[in-house]
């Protein structure tokens, strides 16, 4: 999303209702106006601000926004368009790493689509599992916006 600005720009507002598909369905990220220039070695308080749903529970409990905050989000955005709904029941079934270890692309998918062919199951298979540690409860241990983003650049566009 934002790796390469600095100072870093926190959105802290990914949700399905801020990100435009332009005329080749590409993705962009809208409405920056809850946005923050997070400061480089300092700390950045800030009061809550976003779509209630995504917010990271760090940002919540302790005030603190980091660019793991929209990592988060981003988690959440993406099984959200698997699953044609939001996911916060899902989500918090997950809460035990053995359930994450267990999950099936049927227990994902949008009930409403057929189920995919194996090469775009594999594929969705990789963006829930990058999805999930998006959404780990440790925003240390998420993976940072560039190396998810070089991920699905190199597994997703080489099958396409």
């Amino acid at each position: 999303m934002h790796h390469d600005c600095s100072p870093p720009i926190n959105h802290r507002d990914i949700s399905s209702s801020n990100i435009l598909l332009d005329s080749q369905f590409e993705a962009h990220v809208s409405d920056f106006g809850t946005a923050k220039l997070l400061e480089l070695d300092s700390s950045n308080w800030t009061s809550p601000a976003g779509t209630y749903g995504y917010i990271a529970p760090e940002l919540a409990y302790t005030m603190k926004v980091t660019e793991k905050c929209d990592v988060h989000s981003f988690g959440v955005l993406a099984i959200e368009v698997i699953r044609g709904k939001h996911p916060d029941d899902f989500i918090s079934s997950l809460s035990s790493p053995l359930a994450v270890e267990n999950i099936q692309v049927k227990d994902v998918l949008d009930q409403r689509l057929p189920f995919p062919t194996v090469q775009v199951e594999n594929e969705l298979i990789l963006v829930v599992q990058l999805a999930m540690k998006c959404l780990n409860v440790c925003p240390q241990s998420r993976l940072p916006m560039n190396m998810i983003s070089k991920v699905l650049s190199t597994n997703i566009n080489a099958h396409s």
